[in-house]
Order: structure tokens, then C-alpha cells, then sequence
């Protein structure tokens, strides 16, 4: 993982790490651990799966610019972006690039710490109660209730890179990075 601003206190990463081209961010999130404080205590997973959306992706809800739904992603980055999809499920993600410029990081599978099956998007949202409420949350300060803290580095032989699932627009872009072998990454 390249060396970027984290708060000293608590081992959270810091906005510069975001506030970056969003392939590279996507990529570096693996093995970063994604924490949630919840009444029960801290739910934790490390990321073992993501993919990459940006402003000239015809896959990515801000695609034909400012939306209600896409005005997020054109925030700070560093902020979640939480969606809600096929009427059930919803869907989490990292705002990436400086502000103005629409980018996120879809985290689409986590390695379980002290959480059940998480191998999706949906059901790591069901597992950590990530839901619209989380939306635009602050994922550098632990007080949002959810962050992003560094945990584990995985070297590019260990990362696979292929084209993104779940998606009919722009799927054969190659923005879907996993770890290589990692049992809990999501099933095409």
C-alpha cells in the first residue's frame, strides 16, 4: 500500500489517499479493513474485492452528470456513497478523485474479521447494516461510524484485474480488482 495521510490516533486513512486517480484507489483499498461501530460493537472485514466507476464511465451513476441520486460522488472524496438497487438490496461505496470530479470505488466483497457471508455487495451491506442512512458519512473520522483503516498489503501478484459483473453498460472494462484466491470474493 503506498504511504499516504492517516490519523495517527486511530489508524483510519486519511483523505489524500482518496482524493486520487479512481483505479489506482480501488486497487489500493485491497486489504484495507472496513470497520462499522454498531450497538453490538465493531463489525470488521478486509476488502478482497472492488471496482472502479468514474465520471466518463457509461456505468456510473454520475455518467450524465448532477443528479439527486449522483450528487455525491462529485463531493469531497473520502465520503460514502450508499444506493439502493432493485428495490432490496443496497450497495456501498468510496468517493474518490478531487471534488467536482465524480468517482467512487465500489466495494463489492470482504474477507470476514467477526462478520457472516459478505461475499457481495448486498450482502456485505446486510452484514455491517451499511443502508441510505450512511450515505454521505465521512469514512476519515471514526465518529461517522464508519471508516477505512489500513490492515494488510497485498503486491500487484496477488491482485487480479478483470472486467466489472453486474452491469450490461461499459462491463468490458477491466475496473474489477480482487485478491487473488480469496474465497469470499464475489461469484460472476
Amino acid at each position: 500500500m503506498v504511504d499516504f495521510e492517516y490519523n495517527i490516533y486511530m489508524g483510519i486513512i486519511g483523505r489524500n489517499f482518496y482524493n486520487r486517480n479512481t483505479l489506482e484507489v480501488a486497487k489500493d483499498l485491497l486489504g484495507c479493513k472496513l470497520c462499522r461501530f454498531t450497538e453490538n460493537g465493531i463489525q470488521e472485514g478486509v476488502i478482497v474485492e472492488t471496482e472502479a466507476y468514474t465520471h466518463d464511465d457509461p456505468a456510473c451513476h454520475a455518467y450524465s452528470g448532477k443528479t439527486p441520486r449522483s450528487i455525491t460522488l462529485f463531493k469531497k472524496s473520502g465520503l460514502a456513497y450508499v444506493y439502493f438497487i432493485y428495490g432490496m438490496y443496497h450497495c456501498f461505496n468510496v468517493t474518490t478523485e478531487p471534488e467536482g470530479i465524480a468517482g467512487a470505488v465500489l466495494i463489492r466483497a470482504l474477507e470476514p474479521l467477526n462478520i457472516k457471508d459478505t461475499n457481495g455487495p448486498a450482502k456485505l451491506c446486510r452484514a455491517m447494516n451499511i443502508t441510505k442512512e450512511l450515505n454521505e458519512v465521512d469514512l476519515t473520522c471514526k465518529k461517522s461510524g464508519l471508516w477505512i483503516e489500513e490492515f494488510k498489503h497485498f503486491d500487484n501478484s496477488e491482485i487480479i484485474t478483470t472486467t466489472r459483473i453486474g452491469i450490461k453498460q461499459a462491463a468490458d472494462y477491466p475496473w474489477r480488482f480482487y485478491v487473488k484466491g480469496n474465497k469470499f470474493i464475489s461469484k460472476p
